[in-house]
Order: structure tokens, then C-alpha cells, then sequence
């Protein structure tokens, strides 16, 4: 089957005009062994079912947002700053040439503009997310404030995430694995051991916890009490009662309602005020 127009099959095949107004845009058809790869391509996992349909899509349709590229060299080579999965599927589905617009980019750009369009697409996992922000802050020093504005995203995020990296190789795993969520791994950070850590990711794997059932457990396993139900504030009318019964026995009066009838507790705060309460309840 002859292949459709678009800009993955080259500027010949496209519309008459179209070629100038693409040069115009700074578009250009580069070939495909041409373009390198990012060594700080933060992604590192493709879903192969997912890569499957965009090879199809760009075997039918082409590439039709281009690649972002840099000068690598003065072979005339490229080196890819974003469009990884578009790389993969145009070579995948035999094309010869890939549309670039051609970026000047340091290294550091190179990585934060490869972020923010995985982070836009969604299409890092959170772990290769928080080890494109340790390459961030640890190669290039920038402050977790500073990731943040870059990637737009809050300070707070940034540091909760790269905490994730912390984690033993069985967590991380059974997260990239999509064993377990984030919500889990986060959870299992409370933990103050990898060792425990791991046992945990036993518990939860066996018994099939859910995030907030492996909450409660981390809480259990660290010693800390779940936070007691604040009391129910008592009705109107209740409340109305216990200021008539404090007014006529001069002392703090307490009304607790049950499903049938409830209980009056009166307070007294020295052995003098009890028997003056004894006095006005029992009429001596």
C-alpha cells in the first residue's frame, strides 16, 4: 500500500507549498540514523502495546509533530532532546526521514526540556520522574524550589518524589511493575528500614492492601496510634439544658445522649461544693 501524505514521509509527499511554509517554521526532514539519541532521556520504559499503536499511527499517518533536536556534530548528526517515542515508532515503521525543528541546548536544557514534555504527556513513571530531578539537583545543582518552577509543579512534590528513589529495589520494582501504586510506596517511606520496608511489601503483595490498609499498617508497625474521631457536637437543644442545670447547681454539668435514655454528669472540684451539691439535690 502506498504510503499516506504527512510529515513523516517526506517533503515531497506533502502538499504543494507546504515544504517552504514548514522551513518557514524552522521544520526540517532530517534522516532518520541521523537523529541520536538523548543520553539524558529521562524515560527509560516504553509500554510495547503503546509504542505498537503509535508505530501504526505513524505508519499511516506520519509523524505529525516533530521531533526537537540539537547540532550533535559536525557529521551532520542530531542529538534528541524530545520526541523519543515518535523516534522509536518512525524507525519501526520504515521511515526513511523525521520532521526536526533544530534547538541550540546545553546539556542541562537538553534534560529540562526532556522533562517537561514527558512530564506534560505524562509520560514518565514516577520513578524515572524522580531520577530525572536527582540529575537535576544533583548534576546541575539546582534547589528543589528551582525543579519546581521549571517543571511546574510545587517544591513539595519535587522532594516527595525524589524521596521515592530512597526505597529498596524490591519496592521499585514491584512499582515499575505496577505490583503496587505510588500511594503505596509512599507509604512504605514511614518505614524506618529497607528490611521492613520489604516485609511490608510482602504483607501488601499477599493480602492485597489497598493504600490506606497499608497505611494503618506502616502506622501499627511504627508505634502510632490512629488519630481518635473528634466528638460529635451535642444538639442545640442539649446544650441548652446543661447551661439550665449549671445555672441552678452553680457547677459544670454534663448531658450525654444515648439510643434509649443517656447519663447527667455533675462535676464537683473540692469536698465543700459536693456537699453543698448533696444538700440542694437531696433537700437537707
Amino acid at each position: 500500500m502506498a504510503p499516506k501524505s504527512g510529515l513523516g514521509r517526506g517533503l515531497g509527499a506533502l502538499l504543494p507549498g507546504e515544504e517552504t511554509a514548514l522551513a518557514e517554521k524552522g521544520i526540517v526532514m532530517v534522516p532518520v540514523e541521523k537523529v541520536l539519541p538523548n543520553p539524558r532521556q529521562p524515560r527509560r520504559v516504553m509500554d510495547a502495546d503503546e509504542l505498537q499503536e503509535l508505530t501504526a499511527s505513524v505508519r499511516e499517518h506520519g509523524v505529525l509533530q516533530p521531533l526537537i533536536v540539537t547540532p550533535a556534530n559536525a557529521e551532520g548528526n542530531y542529538l534528541l532532546i524530545a520526541g523519543e517515542r515518535r523516534l522509536q515508532a518512525a524507525r519501526l515503521a520504515g521511515l526513511t526521514a523525521v520532521p526536526v525543528m533544530v534547538r541550540e541546548a546545553t546539556d542541562q536544557q537538553r534534560l529540562e526540556l526532556a522533562i517537561i514534555e514527558n512530564v506534560q504527556r505524562s509520560d514518565l513513571s514516577v520513578l524515572e520522574e524522580a531520577e530525572a530531578y536527582r540529575q537535576l539537583a544533583e548534576d546541575f545543582g539546582l534547589s528543589h524550589e528551582e525543579i519546581a518552577a521549571k517543571v511546574g509543579c510545587s517544591r513539595v512534590a519535587v522532594t516527595n518524589t525524589l524521596r521515592l528513589l530512597k526505597l529498596p529495589d524490591s519496592v521499585k520494582n514491584a512499582l515499575i511493575e505496577r505490583r503496587i501504586s505510588e500511594g503505596h510506596a509512599r507509604a512504605l517511606l514511614a518505614l524506618p528500614t529497607p528490611e521492613a520496608q520489604t516485609a511490608v511489601l510482602r504483607t501488601i503483595l499477599s493480602q492485597e492492601l489497598n493504600v490506606r490498609q497499608t497505611e494503618e499498617l506502616v502506622r501499627k508497625l511504627s508505634g502510632e496510634k490512629a488519630a481518635p474521631k473528634p466528638a460529635p457536637k451535642p444538639a442545640p437543644e442539649v446544650t441548652a439544658l446543661e447551661e439550665r442545670l449549671r445555672a441552678s447547681l452553680g457547677t459544670k454539668v454534663t448531658l450525654r445522649a444515648g439510643r434509649k435514655g443517656g447519663s447527667i454528669t455533675i462535676h464537683y472540684y473540692s469536698d465543700e461544693e459536693l456537699e453543698a451539691l448533696l444538700g440542694r439535690l437531696l433537700n437537707d
